[in-house]
């Protein structure tokens, strides 16, 4: 430990790390000598890849070793589970049923043990990064993933942000406004941070939680499977291992054309038809990458010209765009940023390493290793959060649904509100608080956090008793709702991070319990990275179970929406009877869908059907 500064030694003092766990990419860093160093692996690599494999032997492998697997053992291999965050399927790999966050914990744990490495045995802290448009099931998924992996995580901060501190720490004294556009592997975040003198403040952020390089790789992977499709009528994406080959090209291509014109694809085997094989021999041009790709990078740019009308900004305001995340290296994104603001993008700090290096000094900050910096980060909510209230409808009635916005987006955090409701009915005893985010006026296009009940109001006539709603979100994203009579003072307090998931600690519990057993197979020190290569050639002796374990997969994935459905097609029926004409035939229609679907296979078909379904039922229920 004669490299790490006298305080890491001292037994009172917990390390404080940053990290980027990404999509396609993850890495860590510390302050070491006032300025943020990344953590390599044991091999010297910077960055680790986000693929977690199971092997032969139960063994669990992370990084590039992992990724030189999933063409030969997809079914072994998960990869981008960032994108999965915060759901609650249950994804087959190995012969396992895993949650999202149980799989990133296994990336975490790896980057832990070069942590460990590093700055010695010992409890660590962790800033974690996330997107700035994640939801809070995500952070609380991402949060959770570390804790799983052994972290005390106490901090989670937005990607954007991170990179903007990372720039930040060595422009101190300059006082600009910076446009931060991440575009990852799997998300794209724009956010526009105004420096002045030490103090980051992040005015307005914008993203979408979809948009990334994976999308380009796919986008890339369909031209190439038409190409084949065309030539010998079969689908290569059928074949699971053909898929996973097809992807790997496409990422390939994808990098490669960052730096010329045109590349060859030559696959001999793709897939096999008639016991034949079938290959592609193509040329592959830019030009073909962008018409594939621009729509979603025009997305981007609408995103870009959003942030700037929510920070009250023009585009001559900005004097820096700041790009992060492996896919600013795709030329069409300088091009763009280029045309728009009529000046070159900057990549002072390497687009794979900002967030990481960000987030370190974020812990530098927290730790008190940067105390003397200077430096002063503040960011912003991502999304406007609320209540379900009456609101008015077609301007001649009210209705339940609305959506009433008590931190709007892009407010400074962290913030505290309170607003004054009413009682809306004679003799309400109780008032139900529904917690939303989200931008519409509608609640059920936006996102439900949760639900909780205050209890012990006097009866009185509607709108006599009044409720005072305070919503108080922090640095970590976390909210904490209270609601109070105020006649009486009876209140009532939730945590939307932890107390609205009641189970929260049992499935914790079980997570922690199943990824211990899993680590019980593995020994690093016996690894033997020829093992790897063995069972890879083995593949092919291997029965494909990839089918059977997705059965298992949409299973699990569905349950919940059976069971919803089935709820709402009760309440479907009941309704019918009180209907005439055309809206009780759209209603009979809409109950054979269900019907339909809740009897198929089609999880896809039963989330179609579960939307339509229930957006009939709002406007059926509540019209007058």
């Amino acid at each position: 430990m004669s490299n790490i500064d006298d305080k890491y030694a001292r037994p009172t003092f917990r390390p404080v790390v940053g990290i980027d766990l990404g999509t396609t990419n993850s890495a860590v860093a510390f302050i070491h000598r006032g300025k943020p160093e990344i953590i390599p692996s044991p091999q010297g690599r910077r960055i680790t890849p986000s693929v977690v494999l199971i092997d032969l032997k139960n063994r669990i492998i992370v990084g590039e070793d992992a990724r030189a697997a999933l063409v030969a053992m997809p079914d072994r291999t998960v990869a981008a589970v960032k994108r999965k965050m915060g759901s609650k399927e249950r994804i087959p790999v190995g012969g396992q049923a895993l949650l999202p966050q149980e799989i990133s914990a296994l990336i975490l744990k790896e980057l832990k043990s070069y942590v460990d490495t590093r700055l010695g045995e010992g409890e660590k802290e962790a800033v974690i990064t996330v997107p700035a448009y994640f939801t809070d099931e995500q952070r609380r998924a991402t949060k959770q993933a570390g804790e799983l992996a052994g972290f005390v995580v106490e901090r989670i901060i937005n990607e954007p942000t991170a990179a903007a501190l990372a720039f930040g720490l060595d422009h101190l004294e300059e006082d600009r406004h910076i446009l931060v556009y991440d575009l990852g592997g799997g998300t794209f975040d724009v956010s526009i941070v105004e420096m002045m003198s030490g103090v980051l403040e992040v005015k307005a952020t914008t993203g979408n939680n979809h948009l990334g390089g994976e999308d380009f790789d796919w986008k890339i992977v369909d031209w190439l499977a038409e190409k084949i499709i065309a030539e010998h009528n079969i689908d290569p994406r059928d074949d699971i291992r053909a898929r996973a080959l097809l992807k790997e090209e496409a990422e390939k291509i994808k990098k490669e054309l960052s730096a010329r014109e045109t590349v060859t694809v030559s696959l001999p085997v793709v897939t096999v038809k008639d016991n034949r094989p079938v290959g592609l021999d193509l040329e592959f041009t830019r030009e073909q990458l962008v018409a594939l790709i621009d729509p979603l990078l025009q997305e981007t740019m609408n995103h870009v010209q959003r942030v700037l009308a929510d920070a009250g900004l023009v585009k001559d305001d900005i004097d820096e765009i700041l790009l992060v995340g492996g896919s600013t290296r795709i030329p069409r994104v300088h091009e763009l940023i280029r045309n728009f603001f009529g000046k070159e993008p900057r990549m002072d700090v390497n687009p794979d390493e900002a967030v990481a290096l960000g987030a370190a000094v974020q812990a530098g900050l927290k730790s008190g290793s940067l105390s003397k910096s200077g430096l002063v980060a503040t960011d912003v909510a991502p999304f406007s959060m609320g209540i379900a209230v009456l609101k008015e409808w077609k301007g001649i009635t009210l209705r339940p649904g609305g959506f009433h916005a008590i931190i709007p987006r892009n407010t400074t955090i962290p913030v505290t509100r309170t607003e004054t409701f009413y009682t809306t009915s004679d003799g309400q005893t109780a008032a139900s608080i529904e917690i939303y985010q989200g931008e519409h006026e509608w609640t059920k296009h936006n996102h439900r956090l949760g639900e909780f009940l205050l209890e012990g109001i006097p009866p009185n006539k509607a709108g006599a008793e009044a409720v005072e709603v305070t919503y108080r979100y922090n640095l970590n994203g976390i909210l904490e709702v209270t609601a109070r009579c105020v006649s009486t003072g009876k209140e009532m307090s939730v945590t939307v991070q932890d107390a609205l998931n009641r189970d929260s600690q049992e499935a914790f519990s079980e997570s922690a319990a199943r990824l211990e057993a899993l680590w019980q197979n593995v020994d690093n020190e016996d690894f033997d990275d020829e093992l790897v290569g063995e069972e890879m050639e083995l593949f092919n002796e291997l029965p494909d179970n990839g089918d059977e374990q997705l059965e298992v997969d949409q299973e699990l994935a569905s349950a919940d929406m059976h069971e919803e459905a089935s709820g709402l097609l009760a309440r479907a029926q009941k309704l019918l009877p009180t209907l005439a004409g055309a809206e009780r035939l759209k209603l009979e229609k809409a109950i054979h869908l269900l019907n339909n679907a809740m009897s198929g296979d089609d999880i896809d078909q039963l989330q179609e059907a579960l939307d339509r379904v229930t957006d009939l039922m709002i406007d059926l229920e509540f019209k007058e």
